[in-house]
């Protein structure tokens, strides 16, 4: 392993460390600091653009990155991870390979440092691994019924991967890997129209989904029903403003459930589900993907509900209540005024 501050190298011999014939000119290629007069080098850059500003917030959001090289039998040769912030906030980052000619599958996961949310199976070993056996699981327990749950926070994960093809011939070449954010922020938030005061206690928030396990390609793979529940709880008040659910301007107490849930996938929506802690009377189901494509907007109406799902990683559902019974006609998701009729819920 070659170590350079907080960027660290393992792999197995990709190039000849002496050439004792050059028979080519490298006059005139760019030569970066610190690589040979002579060779191949391909720098690799990161980009966290795909969001729903189109602004690329790599530096700001991505603490740490693993970059995974497999040959063109899938075999991994070579990785390196950087867990420097300082050197991922430049605007100058790459992270620089000296491959052999041949065909290769690059890989990234950012923000798995610490494995804090998520873990890289299994243990990656140089000369064995293959592309097929990466998969990245989300930590989660289980209850008494073997049931699992999700109930901290969730670290930021993301994913990239990009085919590469080295010639033969040298010079320094760049690559971009476009990285995809697998984690989304959901609020719910109940306002309550009369004039009763919210309380919190009264009500069960979960969010269910089978997005806890993530092949190579970010593709999701059959995993256990994960139950997200809020790692945070706040109440307030606020003003309504909309006169389908109560006087305009008036004062509600309200409560905020904020959840940090996997990859949402536009075929298969996770559901939310609001219940009565007392009776365990479902007070309102909703598929939260479904209705977030609702939101596309003008601007955003002719991107694929995948990639909008993909860009758009936060998300405020607000419903009314008058009672603790769900108002069903207007729902807000993002600010957008939606409504809706019974048989759409």
């Amino acid at each position: 392993m070659k170590e350079s501050g907080k960027i660290h190298y393992r792999s197995t011999v990709v190039a000849l460390l002496i050439t004792l014939v050059c028979l080519c000119s490298c006059s005139e290629r760019f030569i970066f600091e610190g690589e040979g007069d002579c060779g191949m080098y391909y720098h690799i850059r990161f980009k966290y653009d795909y969001n729903i500003k189109f602004a690329d917030a790599f530096a700001n959001e991505v603490n740490s990155v693993a970059l995974y090289v497999f040959d063109d039998n899938g075999i991994l040769v070579q990785e390196v991870m950087v867990d420097d912030e300082e050197s991922l906030s430049s605007e100058s980052f790459r992270i620089v390979l000296e491959p052999t000619v041949g065909e290769y599958q690059i890989m990234a996961l950012g923000g798995m440092a610490n494995e804090t949310s998520f873990e890289l199976m299994p243990e990656t070993k140089i000369g064995e691994t293959t592309l097929e056996d990466m998969k990245v699981r989300m930590h989660r327990e289980y209850d008494d019924e073997g049931n699992a749950y999700v109930e901290n926070e969730i670290v930021p994960y993301f994913h990239g991967n990009i085919p590469l093809t080295v010639s033969a011939e040298e010079g320094t070449y760049n690559e971009t890997m476009v990285l995809t954010k697998n984690t989304n922020v959901v609020r719910v938030m109940l306002q309550e129209t009369s004039n009763e005061e919210i309380n919190p206690d009264k009500f069960i928030f979960e969010i269910k989904d089978k997005n806890g396990l993530y092949a190579w390609d970010n593709s999701r793979l059959e995993d256990d029903t994960i139950t997200y529940k809020p790692w945070h709880i706040t109440t307030g008040t606020t003003v309504i403003e909309d006169s389908l659910v109560g006087s305009k301007d008036s004062n509600v107490s309200v409560v905020i459930a904020e959840h940090t849930i996997g990859r949402m996938i536009a075929e298969e929506s996770p559901i939310l589900t609001v219940r009565n802690s007392e009776t365990d009377e479902e007070i309102l189901t909703l598929p939260i993907a479904d209705y977030a494509l609702l939101t596309k907007g003008f601007y955003n109406h002719e991107m694929g509900d995948q990639e909008y799902l993909d860009r758009q990683d936060e998300y405020t559902l607000a419903f009314f209540l008058n009672e603790g019974e769900w108002l069903s006609t207007v729902i807000y998701i993002n600010s957008w005024r939606i409504i809706i009729n019974d048989e759409d819920i």
